[in-house]
């Protein structure tokens, strides 16, 4: 039998790919010595079928391809550097959209402050941007050096987006966080200044990202109670026949930050933040249901190349 690259998905790919090669960082991005720092870098590519909503407008979709590498940057603790565009484009597409897309590039670099430096432009069936980031950071924070008892945090509510992209109304806070996310640049350098131990973005969903933090003989331990899911969350999950859960653990596009700390320099953060769990000794990603019941969190979450 011949594997197919839909056979085992994304993670196992990229794993591949970090294996054949040394000098690559299994982190959010790429840390390389740079002076008397570290050039942070990462890209990524957005296909318009795959990851722009039918209810997106080109601006939003130019704005999101800044926002999905600088939220790489924000989970690092990076201060943004450079951003380089390639974009593909229908040639029947009209004007007036390539316009559209440029000025939400364009207004997102100002809004995280990162300039655009350059890119390429090329033809294709559909829309697909490609982003680049890159910024500098004395010390990069990575994803797996917590130690057990500190706590876990996020910067803001979770599941938010997961629950827009079922909706067809077009004006809630839900539906604003699928189309428009904002990447918590800011955050992530007041979080490693904290002196937070790790950190990632969520756009996978909290559930994968726990599992990409997760090293041998750790766990963690998430509440139920304090994930601060609201009555109206419930409730429209629930008339759109979606278990409310599942969109706050395995869906993603957040781009909030998820973290650990120790207790101690908590208290040091000048940012909101919510503490939703600790990190413990027990092998297992585990959460603490509302009822009292403890129950292990599957490992599932957004995933490229798999049939849905």
């Amino acid at each position: 039998m011949t594997l197919k690259v839909s056979d085992i998905g994304e993670k196992e790919l990229v794993k591949y790919i970090i294996s054949r090669s040394k000098d690559i960082t299994p982190d959010d991005t790429a840390i390389t010595s740079f002076n008397d720092s570290h050039l942070i870098s990462t890209c990524d590519m957005l296909i318009q079928s795959r990851h722009f909503p039918e209810n997106m407008s080109y601006f939003d979709m130019g704005f999101k391809a800044v926002t999905v590498n600088v939220s790489d940057l924000a989970a690092m603790g990076a201060e943004g550097f450079g951003f380089l565009l390639a974009i593909a484009l229908p040639k029947d597409l009209k004007l007036d959209a390539f316009k559209e897309i440029i000025d939400g590039v364009l207004s997102a670099c100002s809004y995280y402050n990162i300039p655009l430096i350059g890119g390429d432009t090329n033809e294709a069936s559909e829309i697909i941007i490609t982003g680049t980031a890159l910024g500098l950071c004395d010390r990069p924070l990575m994803k797996d050096t917590y130690s057990i008892g500190d706590v876990i945090a996020i910067t803001g509510d979770i599941g938010h987006a997961a629950l827009g992209f079922e909706m067809d109304v077009f004006d809630n806070v839900y539906v604003k966080k699928a189309l428009k996310p904002i990447a918590r640049l800011d955050e992530g350098i007041s979080i490693r200044n904290a002196g937070a131990t790790s950190a990632t973005d969520i756009t996978d969903g909290i559930a994968s990202e726990l599992y990409e933090m997760k090293k041998n003989h750790f766990g963690f331990m998430i509440y139920e109670e304090l994930l601060g899911i609201s009555d109206e969350y419930k409730s429209i999950a629930n008339e759109l026949d979606l278990n409310y859960l599942d969109l706050i653990l395995h869906v993603g596009e957040d781009f909030e930050l998820l973290f650990t700390i120790s207790k101690e320099n908590l208290e040091k953060l000048p940012i909101d933040y919510k503490v939703i769990g600790e990190v413990t000794d027990s092998d297992k990603i585990e959460i603490t249901l509302e009822n009292g019941f403890v129950e292990e969190i599957i490992n599932k979450g957004y995933e490229h190349y798999v049939s849905e």
